[in-house]
């Protein structure tokens, strides 16, 4: 739910202190899905300024593998559900989406688009 509204989204969230980026990714996952999951790649970094706002969001997208559900775990809060939609499904839905990252994000990802997980480096 973003501001009472229902919306379609990827597991997204923050980076907690000490945390890399694929840890962030991993814990996300977890939080809103209750998929154990392995990054295998990051597929995307994106910059997204909502029009009308001087609000603007950074994403770093990963792919990753699924290894297990947890159905004893309870999703976060703001978590209605986890659902798995074909990429028709959720064009066809384009006005549920969060935001355009969204998509864009998929579109990468199906293209073929793949950095090496060591893009991010974790400066001590």
């Amino acid at each position: 739910m973003v501001k009472g509204k229902k919306v379609l989204n990827q597991p997204a969230g923050h980076v907690e202190t000490g945390e890399s980026f694929a840890a962030a990714m991993v814990r996300e996952t977890l939080e809103e899905t209750a998929w154990h999951v392995k990054p295998v790649a990051v597929t995307g970094i994106y910059r997204w300024q909502i029009p009308t706002t001087d609000h603007t969001y950074f994403r770093h997208c990963f792919a990753a593998t699924p290894h297990e559900f947890d159905p004893c775990l309870t999703l976060d809060d703001d978590i209605l559900n986890a659902v798995w939609l074909s990429y028709d499904e959720l064009r066809t839905r384009q006005q549920e989406l969060r935001s355009p990252l969204v998509l864009a994000s998929i579109d990468d990802y199906l293209s073929g688009t793949r950095y090496p997980l060591e893009l991010f480096q974790d400066i001590q």
